[in-house]
């Protein structure tokens, strides 16, 4: 091959990296900035971290085996606590259908009705679920109903979203059809906009469930109801092998659910495919 040859296919690649322009480099610049900062600002410390692991040992010895005299109980408060994200889901479900039909931005009935359901959507899913469970305490006490109102909260901040994005993405064909024969924004919306949506709408249902579940064990810290308060006790009085047992149950209920959400989800898939 000549130098001619060579010459000409080096002039046809592209260039292996091009000059970014001055606003993108500090940005660059910027973000490398926030990332090492952020390692400094949360103190990582792999000496801190080395010196733990004698007493991270020395838990785990004793939380093995785990305790199991008091499995009625804490199967009793594991069940309170699956009941709670049921519950909680189920009622976030029913509010985010009608929620999502505000918030989609082709069949909200009017644009002021969007922005507040989109502003209520995003409000609900930035205050994080113990926030919302401290503030339910605050009005209805404590106990299972107050967590159970935080992730019915919760669900609704995730569910509304994923709901309105999914009537969005619906064909509009037969929707203008109906609309053509005259019918209705309700009637569009349940006959064209919900069968094609259901799939997707079950599945943001299922993700609900299990995060719910998971949500369920941390509001009991706070005194909402279900295991957590339970874990919490035995973890401030040091019976680490009753939390032992805790923790195997909880981990044992999420891996049920999760199991049972993803073969609900496999076969949806697969009857829609």
């Amino acid at each position: 091959m000549n130098t001619h040859n060579i010459a000409a296919q080096s002039a046809q690649l592209p260039a292996r990296m091009s000059r970014p322009p001055l606003v993108h480099l500090v940005l660059y610049i910027l973000v490398v900035w926030l990332a090492l900062a952020s390692f400094q600002g949360a103190e990582i410390s792999f000496a801190k971290f080395g010196e733990g692991i004698p007493y991270l040992w020395e838990l785990l010895t004793e939380m093995f085996p785990p305790d199991l005299s008091r499995i009625g109980p804490i199967g009793a408060a594991l069940w309170q606590t699956f009941q709670m994200a049921v519950v909680g889901t189920i009622l976030g479900i029913l509010v985010s259908v009608p929620l999502g039909i505000c918030a989609s931005r082709v069949h909200s009935p009017h644009p002021l009705v969007f922005y507040c359901a989109r502003g209520l959507i995003s409000f609900f899913r930035t205050v994080p679920d113990l926030i919302w469970a401290l503030i339910f305490i605050v009005s209805v006490g404590l106990g299972p109903f107050a967590g159970t109102l935080a992730l019915m909260i919760d669900t609704m901040g995730f569910a509304g979203r994923f709901f309105a994005e999914a009537m969005e993405e619906q064909d509009s064909g037969p929707q203008e059809a109906l609309a053509a024969l005259g019918a209705g924004r309700l009637s569009i919306i349940f006959c064209a906009v919900f069968p094609g949506a259901l799939p997707s709408m079950v599945n943001s249902a299922l993700f609900c469930l299990e995060k719910c579940t998971r949500s369920s064990v941390v509001l009991g810290l706070v005194g909402a109801g279900g295991i957590g308060i339970e874990l919490k006790v035995s973890m401030d009085t040091f019976r680490y092998d009753e939390a032992a047992t805790m923790i195997l149950l909880i981990f044992a209920l999420v891996v049920v659910v999760e199991q049972l959400s993803g073969g609900i989800r496999r076969r949806i898939m697969s009857q829609t495919a």
